[in-house]
């Protein structure tokens, strides 16, 4: 049996199968049709050499096939038998196992998966999605707009819950801890979050809205779950969670735990495998994954702002969560996602009031837009960097004239002038 042996540029996938795209860059001395075989066996069922454990049936029925080869793009098609429904980590050590570590290759990415019915039905999918989470909320109509407590880490629970009041009070929707911040010596998780919560009761009574605030659960799978359960039992709504350097095992018993909270996920970490776009996985696969395993928000990138990100990519992945049209010359075949809610995208990352037109242009209004040194770096503080944030987005999405209401609400005046618009 040669790695060759897998490329078969004359099978039509069947509905069944889940698809793969991959950019495949041969090694040295190793054409593509040999490394698109390398991959589709060592993914499936082959191996370095003839083993006489290999039946026909197994080879009839459970190889992967190369379908499809153009330049360095190619297309495989796995049968769906060699996947366990909604077993999220067994995916990926199949399709992104040991493939990036063989010789055959000298770069390898994985840029998209196509999921059939089988797997899409086997998993649990958001508990809310973007309306229920507009409905908790109440915000309709507008993206929902938040903050991450500044400085990432150093505020006790008293210092963090002002923060908390002071961005909620000024028009902010939602405020979250940043990915670093779990339980440290200056901020204990219990009392951050019953100080933090309590803040949030505050902000409602006095605005009449929605407020909720996003603690960072993210630990050991069974001690994240006891702290989500600890956020349920103060009345929080939503929790946070890294969901790459927790991975998608800590991610599903959460999802699984069904407490009745909001997941919003973080991607911290994920540019280790995701940035270079000639090897790894691009954030599209880890973006359809998530909302398979139930998140309910996820980071996605902003196109503006300092985090990589092409418009491109954002783009497709907005649409892989179920917030715009597909965008064209998809890699694979459109994902159905049967019964599998949408999930809100979240943009975060380097933005100020001056970048809302943009965003909102690019990602419309089922989105999260978060603002970190964008709001407490207002030249008059945390809340008048939420008041701006908030006049930008209703001009935006409210059909008023932008400078017009620049020139009306002073705290978007000022952060216009602070970092330009």
């Amino acid at each position: 049996m040669r790695y060759s042996d897998f490329v078969e540029l004359n099978y039509t996938p069947s509905p069944s199968d889940c698809l793969a795209c991959f950019y495949v860059e041969p090694a040295e001395g190793v054409d593509i049709y040999e490394a698109a075989g390398a991959v589709a066996s060592e993914s499936s069922i082959g191996t370095w050499t003839d083993v006489a454990t290999m039946k026909p049936r197994i080879w009839e029925e459970l190889r992967a096939r190369v379908y499809a080869i153009e330049g360095n793009i190619v297309r495989i098609a796995y049968p769906v038998a060699l996947f366990e429904p909604g077993n999220i980590p067994q995916y990926l050590s199949s399709v992104a196992g040991n493939v990036f570590g063989m010789k055959a290759v000298k770069n390898l990415r994985l840029l998209d998966l196509s999921f059939p019915p089988e797997l899409v039905s086997g998993s649990q999918g958001p508990a809310f999605g973007v309306q229920g989470v507009r409905e908790i909320l109440g915000v309709h109509g507008r993206p929902l707009v938040g903050t991450i407590v500044k400085p990432k880490l150093g505020l006790d629970p008293r210092e963090q819950a002002e923060v908390v009041y002071e961005a909620l009070v000024g028009g902010l929707d939602l405020v979250k801890d940043d990915e670093n911040l779990t339980s440290q010596p200056f901020s204990p998780f219990e009392e951050r979050v019953k100080r933090s919560l309590e803040a949030c009761a505050r902000a409602e009574a006095e605005t009449g809205e929605k407020k909720v605030y996003l603690p960072n659960v993210t630990a050991e799978t069974e001690e994240m779950i006891r702290r989500a359960e600890l956020v349920k039992r103060e009345g929080g709504r939503y929790v946070m969670v890294d969901i790459v350097t927790a991975g998608f095992s800590g991610l599903l018993s959460l999802r699984k735990a069904n407490l009745g909270l909001i997941i919003h996920a973080h991607r911290a970490m994920y540019a280790s495998f995701a940035r270079n776009k000639r090897h790894g996985i691009a954030m599209l696969v880890l973006a359809k994954l998530a909302r398979l395993a139930g998140v309910d928000q996820l980071h996605i990138g902003t196109v503006v702002g300092k985090m990589e990100g092409d418009r491109e990519d954002v783009l497709r992945c907005h649409a892989a969560l179920g917030n715009a049209s597909p965008v064209s010359g998809d890699l694979l075949r459109p994902q159905d996602w049967g019964s599998i809610k949408p999930v809100l995208s979240v943009a975060s990352g380097g933005l100020h009031p001056g970048h809302i037109p943009d965003l909102i242009s690019i990602f419309g209004v089922d989105c999260v837009l978060q603002f970190g040194g964008g709001v407490h770096g207002h030249p008059q503080g945390t809340r008048a960097g939420a008041s701006a944030v908030r006049a930008a987005v209703e001009a935006a999405t409210g059909g008023q004239n932008f400078q017009e209401v620049v020139r009306r609400e002073k705290t978007l005046e000022e952060a216009i002038m602070h970092w330009g618009g």
